[in-house]
């Protein structure tokens, strides 16, 4: 119960927060939410699964194009498209996971960066059905229970989509489960002996972890009301990566503060260097793998213990 009311809680601040923003300053603020819960779902990947895999963005193309090609072009309610998006999102994500999982570390981040350039190509070539390099736009604002997807309760939708996932991933941790990957990415040998289904632990945490994605992807598709692939490109998912590294790999606390870093800085720093904040980040990624491993979390937590000394 006390879970429930703090959660409960924490979407109030985050839904008050928005009340007094303008047009742009809502636009940014929802997709800052949807990149914190993409950032937190492949933390669980990569800092708890072990799992360096380049195809979180493309989920989360896959669940954009899903809903609203199902929606618009189908014609099915938004609903019932949603439910369809997500179980088709989580059939290519076994397809993909049976083969790629059972590879490791470099090759299968190999194997799904050649899944991300595989789906952006279709998404290029895809005709009508994609919309091709334009991709498709200006449909129409959907309504779920008569509620318009637009203004405040959409921005409700979306916290609750990150709260969503904060606890689905908190859960999921604290779980056999959870315990499982943490034991499956520090030695996958020992792991098997102890009787743990190694391949089944793997496929499991990459399934959840792109259905997630995929939900965020959804939610994306009626920020803006257009999806085109360049919104969905692999560089990212390299991004991501460095949200999670400057945050501090396997904490969630690390990955929403990493995440907010890496979608927050681009808006100063692009028009002061362009696009040379890429490199700085990566500079400022190398220099965090060097001198302190474990993020901003660890350099806190370093730095709380010299005060403690002191």
């Amino acid at each position: 119960m006390k879970t429930s009311i703090r959660y409960f809680c924490l979407l109030l601040v985050l839904v008050v927060i928005a009340i007094p923003m303008g047009p742009y300053q809502t636009d940014v603020y929802r997709k800052l939410l949807i990149w914190v819960s993409m950032a937190l779902s492949f933390n669980f990947l990569f800092g708890v699964a072990g799992q360096l895999a380049f195809s979180h963005f493309t989920f989360y193309g896959l669940g954009a194009y899903s809903v609203v090609i199902l929606s618009y072009q189908a014609g099915l309610p938004v609903s019932v498209a949603a439910v369809l998006a997500l179980v088709l999102c989580a059939l290519i994500a076994l397809a993909v996971a049976i083969p790629s999982t059972r590879l490791t570390g470099f090759y299968l981040a190999l194997a799904t960066l050649a899944l991300a350039q595989l789906v952006t190509v279709l998404q290029h070539e895809g005709g009508s059905l994609t919309g091709g390099a334009n991709g498709l736009a200006n449909y129409p604002v959907p309504s779920v229970f008569g509620i318009r997807a637009e203004g405040l309760p959409f921005t409700a939708v979306i916290a609750v989509l990150l709260l969503g996932t904060v606890a689905a991933l908190r859960a999921l941790d604290r779980s056999y489960f959870g315990r499982a990957c943490r034991a499956v990415r520090d030695d996958p040998n020992t792991a098997a002996a102890m009787g743990i289904d190694v391949v089944r632990t793997k496929v499991v945490a990459y399934m959840a972890t792109s259905v997630m994605a995929a939900a965020a992807g959804m939610c994306y598709a009626f920020v803006d009301r257009n999806v085109n692939p360049a919104a969905f490109g692999v560089e990212y998912s390299f991004l991501l990566l460095f949200a999670v590294v400057v945050g501090g790999v396997g904490s969630m606390w690390g990955a929403i503060i990493g995440a907010v870093l890496v979608f927050a800085l681009p808006l100063y720093l692009a028009p002061v260097i362009g696009h040379y904040h890429v490199l700085v980040f990566g500079v400022v990624v190398v220099l965090i793998v060097l001198l302190e491993p474990r993020g901003l979390i660890g350099l806190g937590q370093r730095l709380k213990h010299i005060g403690g000394r002191s």
